[in-house]
């Protein structure tokens, strides 16, 4: 079992940026892969970012070159830095973990981020 609480999300400008994290409690953090979703208003969930237990990393095509998902596993947290922010990225982020050997997947409350002037 495992815990997410994630945090950073809010209002921003176009072009401007915004860095998520999401804290895990509760299990040991490395032998999850990490994820970050978003949702936006009559869309499905889709996967933006993710990164492995060993740090490998994987991004939609829409956020590539603009957002950074990296990990500390010392502090078990995910982050997600993004940059370069369009009106479309604005959704509901939401993290996840995936443990890598159960594939159980847990889920955080969600942040809202909205890109607009």
């Amino acid at each position: 079992q495992v815990q997410l609480v994630e945090s950073g999300g809010g209002l921003v400008q176009p072009g401007g940026s915004l860095r998520l994290s999401c804290a895990a409690s509760g299990s040991i953090f490395s032998i999850y892969a990490m994820g970050w979703y978003r949702q936006a208003p009559g869309k499905q969930r889709e996967l933006v970012a993710a990164i492995t237990s060993g740090g490998s990393t994987n991004y939609v095509d829409s956020v590539k070159g603009r957002f950074t998902i990296s990990r500390d596993n010392a502090k078990n947290t995910v982050y997600l830095q993004m940059n370069s922010l369009k009106p479309e990225d604005t959704a509901v982020y939401y993290c996840n973990a995936r443990h890598t050997i159960s594939n159980l997947r847990y889920w955080g409350q969600g942040t809202q981020v909205t890109v607009s002037s």
